[in-house]
């Protein structure tokens, strides 16, 4: 059985175009060190699978939640779809297993390669929509994102938008609004990387990395907030010590 066989074991679903699902692990390095390999990388099936995945996991939504306001519905499939949620999906389906990439990247296994987890993951629903059609969509969706997912996101919160979080909270604590300048950016136009900081006043106090700067601002906005007590101590101690001069 070779890795590809063992992978439609694993994700329970039988190709009838074992291409589309090779195309869906191939990433655009992968291409460059292997020019040669008859596939295409799989950014077109991620564009697919984007899409997909925002239909599917709305329609979801729309069912489960028939009272629920359009603002809610909107921030509980971004909690659901973001990044961070889709690379431990695939963590969790052991894609790192099947990735076809470059040696370098291969090697990296920080943020980049999470991103390219979450990446495959659309790009895998795009070729599952391509092969078998929707509703075997849906059942991929539902099983491994969804049902494992959904419970806790409700049940820590974690659908409330960061920004916003902080926001309230630094105006309601301190007084300031929280302001995000990017930091820096790289690569190329279609796989973009912003890292992006959030200030209270002059202090940086924290960073966030993603492939928009709405994503990076998000993220930015996460980690201050999760270690806002230290921040806050360090915010009065600073005026403190200006008042005492």
């Amino acid at each position: 059985m070779d890795k590809f066989e063992e992978l439609e074991e694993n994700i329970k679903i039988k190709f009838k175009n074992i291409d589309l699902l090779q195309q869906a692990f191939s990433h655009r390095s992968y291409l460059n060190e292997n020019p040669r390999w008859r596939l295409g990388h799989n950014e077109r099936l991620e564009f697919l699978g984007d899409a997909v995945l925002e239909l599917v996991v709305s329609e979801y939504l729309f069912k489960k939640f028939p009272n629920e306001p359009e603002g809610f519905l909107t921030s509980l499939r971004a909690s659901l779809v973001n990044a961070e949620t889709l690379a431990d999906a695939a963590n969790n389906l052991n894609f790192n297993k099947y990735l076809l990439l470059s040696r370098g990247e291969a090697k990296d296994l920080g943020l980049g390669r999470r991103y390219i987890l979450a990446n495959t993951f659309e790009a895998l629903l795009g070729a599952i929509y391509l092969d078998s059609g929707y509703k075997k969509c849906q059942q991929f969706v539902e099983e491994n994102l969804i049902n494992v997912y959904l419970e806790e996101i409700l049940k820590e919160g974690r659908y409330r938008d960061a920004k916003s979080l902080l926001q309230e909270k630094a105006q309601a604590e301190i007084n300031v609004t929280p302001v995000y300048k990017t930091l820096n950016e790289w690569g190329p136009d279609h796989a973009k990387h912003f890292q992006v900081g959030v200030y209270l006043g002059d202090k940086l106090i924290s960073e966030g990395e993603g492939t928009s700067k709405r994503l990076a601002e998000q993220e930015a906005a996460k980690k201050a907030l999760e270690t806002w007590q230290s921040l806050e101590e360090d915010l009065e101690k600073q005026k403190k010590d200006q008042i005492d001069k």
